[in-house]
């Protein structure tokens, strides 16, 4: 080889390195438009910066020899990418990992064309350089094997990072047998998963003896999944009287549900955007919903009859997507919290605003109001928590101890303790009259999205970005149970019930068991094997494997030591198991046609 092709391959790979560095920095991105959406994962990044690397060798070879056929490619490459826009008109892409959005118009099709042809000829003078007899296609056959084997070291360093920042905590297992490693990290983990506790510590709780009946850790299971929305379902709430419920949902629904029974009842409808937060008057007569165009609406629980539009100055509620709404005990107020960064409280009756309360220095994701009725709670992705006098709407005090968003908020029955939830994985305890930190429970590896408190105040159920949700004794904090479920979480009046989102547009019942044997023979893991590994049945194989990767790591009886674990762990294999069953039968019939 010359020392000129030489020269052309530290270029291409150097921009193979590149596009690798990219995918493993930005995570998954996609292409959006008329067309639709596709994933772009790490293969076609790398080898986008392989094409960058071309290019930049096409450059250099046309700047020092002065070749005008390297003009003569590119204006080919732009006419390309123009028609490419002409056929599939404008498209975005999308980071959702940092936050990158932007279009992509007929220009930077154009300009992507042109780099597309330069690519194409610093690669033919590569070929002539190193004095290869091969064609293009077959250079790129042959480097394809080197881009899916950085495809794979791609993966490892994510997997690594993972681990890094505690997310898994066992990479390598087989079946109900973990790998030596495993046993060195066990330590660590419990250390991880430990309740942790200042020595302030006072929550205002009544103390009381538990039988050790009652702190058996396996005492909820999955009884019913509710199946009616069409896309993601982001808020819940239950009626007072515990016979049914409402659901809010990306598919711009509101549906209402027998709680007893599962049976769907009613769809509401007239949001024109995805609806995030529902809200059920204390008297169970009303109801409204929060949505992303920016509206709150609501309607007659018994008549489901539409009431009207909460509306601000005539136009929208608020100047972004309504997040969270909550009724005041009494009823006779309704408050929103928005992205535009203001709390508003409204008439319930009249749907105008009373006052609008400004201080959040971002998007205010969480609201609540406190049982006497005394003190509104809302949370920000500005880090904060923010408690406000109802009767004066004085802002007296700013809870900072959260590291990122605060996602979620919610009041004990009593008014003496506030829970918070946040993105930097942890639920905090705090004196709602003080502001003071009483605790931090740790366990999650995600970001919290929802906690909710049981009637009694003595259990805490929080759900996690990581698909689990998690029971709490709120008295000692200690980890009870883990669910497998979503975002958001609910209890029932009596504290029986608790209501959880599920795989898409699913929503899972959870039903409280009474007795030792009952609960040791029932994982709560039940339906399909997508149900129990909480994916989409169309998932790629590869994110099949992933789910069930994490779940045996969190279900294995040598890491989870609860009584139930091993059951949980069998119902795991058997849905990975049906589910490899599907895909090899699948790949018979497309070799077999």
């Amino acid at each position: 080889m010359t020392q000129n092709s030489k020269t052309g391959a530290a270029f291409i790979t150097g921009g193979t390195i590149g596009g690798a560095g990219v995918s493993a920095t930005v995570g998954g991105m996609g292409l959006a438009g008329g067309f639709g959406a596709v994933g772009i994962g790490t293969t076609p990044v790398v080898g986008a910066g392989a094409v960058a690397g071309a290019a930049a060798y096409g450059a250099f070879k046309a700047i020092t020899k002065g070749d005008a056929a390297a003009i003569a490619t590119m204006g080919i490459g732009a006419v390309g990418g123009a028609g490419v826009y002409s056929v599939v008109g404008s498209m975005g892409l999308v980071a959702p990992k940092v936050g990158l959005a932007f279009g992509i118009g007929a220009v930077p099709m154009a300009g992507i064309g042109a780099v597309v042809g330069l690519a194409a000829y610093g690669i033919a003078k590569l070929l002539d350089e190193s004095e290869v007899s091969e064609t293009p296609t077959q250079l790129f056959e042959r480097m394809e094997e080197k881009v899916l084997l950085m495809d794979a070291y791609s993966e490892a360093v994510m997997e690594l990072e993972a681990f890094l920042f505690g997310e898994d905590l066992n990479q390598k297992f087989a079946v109900l047998a973990v790998e030596d490693e495993l046993q060195a990290l066990k330590a660590e983990f419990k250390e991880k998963s430990e309740f942790v506790t200042p020595k302030t510590f006072t929550p205002n709780i009544e103390p009381e003896i538990i039988s050790l009946t009652t702190q058996l850790p396996e005492t909820w299971r999955c009884v019913r999944t509710l199946k009616g929305h069409l896309a993601a379902v982001n808020a819940i709430a239950i009626n007072p009287d515990g016979t049914t419920l409402i659901s809010g949902s990306d598919d711009r629904q509101v549906n209402l549900w027998n709680l007893k029974t599962g049976k769907w009842l009613y769809t509401f409808s007239g949001q024109a955007e995805a609806v995030l937060s529902v809200a059920i008057s204390p008297d169970g007569k009303q109801i409204a919903s929060g949505s992303v165009d920016c509206k709150i609406t609501s309607w007659q629980m018994d008549t489901k009859k539409f009431l009207h539009t909460f509306f601000y100055l005539n136009a929208c509620s608020h100047n972004g997507f309504v997040n969270s709404i909550a009724y005041s005990p009494d009823g006779a107020i309704l408050a929103s919290g928005a992205a535009d960064k203001t709390i508003r409280i409204w008439g319930r009756y009249t749907g105008t605003v009373k006052r609008t309360l400004n201080g959040h220095s971002d998007a205010v994701l969480s609201i609540t109001i406190s049982p006497d009725g005394k003190i509104l709670a809302s949370s920000s992705a500005d880090k904060t928590i923010r408690l406000w006098d109802v009767k004066t709407w004085q802002q007296h005090c700013i809870l900072t101890e959260h590291l990122e968003a605060v996602n979620t908020v919610a009041i004990n029955p009593n008014s003496q303790t506030l829970i918070s939830g946040s993105t930097d994985t942890t639920i905090k305890l705090w004196n709602l009259q003080t502001g003071e930190l009483l605790a931090t429970l740790t366990g999650h590896s995600t970001a919290v999205l929802s906690v909710a408190i049981s009637p009694d105040g003595k259990t805490l159920a929080s759900a996690s970005r990581d698909g689990t949700i998690k029971l709490w004794n709120l008295h000692t904090g200690e980890l009870l149970q883990s669910l497998l479920g979503c975002n958001p979480v609910a209890f029932s009046l009596d504290g029986k019930t608790l209501v959880s989102g599920g795989n898409g547009g699913s929503i899972k019942i959870w039903s409280q068991m009474q007795s030792f044997k009952q609960f040791t023979l029932d994982s709560g893991l039940s339906g399909e094997w997508w149900e129990v590994l909480g994916v989409n049945q169309s998932e790629h194989p590869k994110d099949v494997k992933f789910a069930y990767l994490r779940l045996a790591r969190q279900y294995h009886p040598d890491v989870n030591t609860s009584a139930i674990a091993q059951v949980s762990m069998q119902a795991i294999n058997q849905a990975y198991k049906e589910f490899q069953e599907q895909l090899n039968a699948h790949k018979y019939i497309n070799v077999d046609k």
